[in-house]
């Protein structure tokens, strides 16, 4: 299956908008996000596990990244937000 994958802010200045991530079918987002953790150093070093990053599927955020995903489906990382 394929997901598009969208990154915001600080994400996006070091990975770019987006781009399009082949899985297995009944893939989770702790799937996809290692998948991507394994493109790139520069995606190793933003989307390692501790980091501090968010993640929503088709615009709702995710309680955990144990969500499966389905073919075609979008995901949005970015990092927390902050502000006063």
């Amino acid at each position: 299956m394929t997901v598009q994958v969208r990154y915001f802010a600080a994400l996006r200045e070091a990975l770019g908008s987006g781009e399009a991530v082949q899985l297995p079918a009944g893939s989770r987002v702790a799937d996809l996000r290692a998948a991507l953790v394994a493109r790139s150093p520069a995606h190793a070093e933003r989307l390692a596990p501790g980091r501090a990053v968010r993640c929503a599927v088709a615009q709702v955020m995710c309680q955990d990244e144990q969500q499966v995903l389905s073919d075609g489906a979008e995901v949005a990382f970015f990092p927390p937000v902050t502000g006063g």
